[in-house]
């Protein structure tokens, strides 16, 4: 895949919930513009682009990152931490996308910067509802703060 135009990094290791995501993004014309990476470890080396990403540029900011919590090999928490640990790219927005209605995460998220806490909802036409609307508010109505050197 073109790494020109990339908009959303989706970070999920659900396989349906993938294909459902995909499936919203395709019928909102938004399927192009989306990377998938199914663990956390993946979508720091992604996102630093490091080891199977080492050829990204780090300059070639994603508009949104949409990020489970339940990962595998690195939790959702601590990866939301290292992004917004980083002056490079803790302006990203980002979206965590769960089925955790833990209190503690949601407080937790929220301390470390997160943009936003979504419950994923569990009927296939409410998913592709929700990430239609998200795809639209952040992607076409949001207006991030230019990339600081």
């Amino acid at each position: 895949m073109s790494e020109q135009g990339l908009e959303i990094l989706l970070v999920e290791d659900n396989p349906n919930d993938i294909k459902l995501a995909m499936h919203a993004f395709r019928t909102n014309n938004l399927a192009n513009k989306v990377h998938v990476v199914r663990d956390g470890a993946e979508a720091l080396e992604f996102i630093f682009c490091t080891d199977r990403y080492a050829d990204r540029k780090i300059e070639d900011i994603l508009k949104v990152i949409l990020l489970d919590l339940k990962l595998p090999l690195i939790d959702g928490i601590e990866v939301l931490k290292r992004i917004k640990s980083d002056p490079r790219i803790q302006s990203v927005p980002i979206l965590i996308m769960t089925s955790s209605k833990e209190e503690r995460d949601i407080v937790e998220s929220y301390k470390l910067g997160v943009n936003s806490y979504i419950l994923k909802p569990v009927d296939f036409d409410q998913f592709t509802e929700v990430v239609k609307r998200l795809g639209y508010y952040w992607l076409l109505l949001n207006q991030p703060p230019l990339p600081q050197p």
